[in-house]
């Protein structure tokens, strides 16, 4: 009896220490949780202070990445210098580049839109650690600095793309771009196909219902087959009333391309014709009544109503001798061309990337886009030509031909003309 009395005794006690231990416990995490709520609470009332919050602010807004880079792409006119004359390095890492560059024979020969790319290091002296530049759309070259030696490692990398040749045609129903876009060609490429036939051609009068058009083009593919980058058309034609005019890129010169009329005459000339595509005319050069003044005055310029937003192009090479604000004009640039002609583009809704007094500029860039700033009633582009200070009308302006070419030259062409025509009509076979 006295044994079962013990055995009880102990058990009761177990139940009851095991009773005791879990109050405690419960009691310890309730203790905790809300110690942890108070520290919680503590911290966002801190980082809630108004004082601590500008302060942050004004310590990240002062951190600056160490690493960044920057992209490049060259322009006629370039040199490696000048480019790396752009980039604000000193002496000695500009001529350790330059001889790095020139040691590269794929390099020799600096071509036009060829990619660059810098990555810089913030807090060394020599600044860039590593630059690549394309030797073609497939290729390029990646120096990378050499750790504790002066100089730069090159590696050749070659890119996982194909080049596809595109071959395009159709009727044009309303408009050159529209019918463009809807074949699925890349916005890009019909820029330059309107660079190209801007020398001689009104896209508001020129073009009729039923003109049509065709186009080679290159295409660059990864292996999903998407396309990831265009490449320079090599053939065009624009069919105006049943006249036809073609036009075949040709190497002329070593590292010198441009386009070429079947008679082997250049479509280059000073000045563009219209710097700007998918536009109406809906003011000529003359009198008229100012919709907005309300009084009769002369109007200097050709204006073209167009979309908000549509692309301006500069109608020739030349330095950008104003880009702002200029009055009834909203926002315009003024081109400089050469010491004959200047050029004015006015009520811009923007500018183009890197467009400001000074720079310079290829004919066909983007430099703004349409807009309806200053005395305007809606979105249009009001462009002025001036010829030895005086403003003339653009849409009678004569303008000398471009290179034509002759003697071994001109052979040369016609057998490169004989191989895109072939290579037109497998392209077209194939589509049948």
């Amino acid at each position: 009896m006295n044994k079962l009395k013990i055995r009880s005794i102990k058990d009761f006690s177990i139940f009851v220490w095991l009773f005791l231990a879990t109050v405690f416990a419960i009691l310890f995490s309730q203790i905790y949780l809300q110690s942890k709520n108070e520290q919680s609470s503590q911290i966002k009332d801190s980082l809630d202070n108004i004082y601590l919050k500008k302060t942050l602010e004004e310590l990240t807004s002062n951190l600056e990445p160490r690493y960044n880079t920057k992209n490049y792409l060259s322009k006629a006119g370039d040199t490696y210098e000048s480019i790396l004359n752009s980039l604000e390095l000193n002496k000695n890492e500009k001529k350790i580049i330059l001889e790095t560059i020139a040691k590269e024979k794929s390099l020799n020969v600096l071509r036009v839109n060829q990619k660059f790319t810098f990555k810089f290091d913030n807090l060394s002296n020599e600044r860039i650690m590593q630059f690549k530049i394309e030797t073609d759309r497939k290729n390029e070259i990646v120096f990378i600095k050499q750790t504790n030696q002066e100089g730069f490692k090159s590696k050749k990398i070659k890119k996982n793309y194909t080049k596809k040749l595109v071959y395009k045609e159709t009727v044009i129903e309303t408009s050159l771009y529209n019918s463009a876009i809807n074949l699925g060609i890349k916005p890009n490429i019909i820029i330059e196909f309107a660079r190209l036939y801007g020398f001689q051609v009104d896209f508001q009068r020129d073009i009729w219902k039923e003109d049509s058009f065709q186009i080679i083009y290159e295409e660059f593919r990864n292996k999903n087959n998407d396309v990831v980058d265009t490449g320079e058309i090599i053939f065009a034609n624009l069919n105006l009333q049943s006249s036809d005019l073609q036009l075949y890129k040709y190497e002329y010169e070593k590292g010198k391309t441009d386009y070429f009329d079947e008679n082997g005459k250049s479509i280059r000339k000073t000045l563009m014709k219209t710097p700007i595509n998918g536009a109406r005319l809906s003011s000529s050069y003359g009198k008229r009544k100012h919709p907005i003044l309300g009084y009769t005055k002369m109007h200097t310029g050709t204006d073209f109503a167009a979309p908000m937003g549509t692309p301006i192009m500069a109608s020739g090479d030349g330095k950008v001798t104003k880009a702002g604000w200029c009055g009834g004009g909203g926002n315009c640039v003024k081109i400089k061309h050469n010491s004959t002609y200047q050029t004015v583009y006015a009520h811009m809704s923007k500018f183009g990337r890197g467009i400001k007094k000074g720079s310079r500029v290829k004919q066909g860039q983007i430099i703004g886009y349409v807009g309806s700033t200053g005395l305007s009633t809606g979105p249009h582009l009001h462009y002025e030509v001036i010829e030895n200070g005086k403003k003339i009308n653009s849409q009678k302006l004569k303008l000398p031909s471009g290179k034509i070419l002759k003697g071994d030259d001109r052979k040369k062409f016609e057998v490169s003309k004989i191989k895109i025509d072939v290579l037109k009509s497998n392209l077209i076979t194939k589509l049948n």
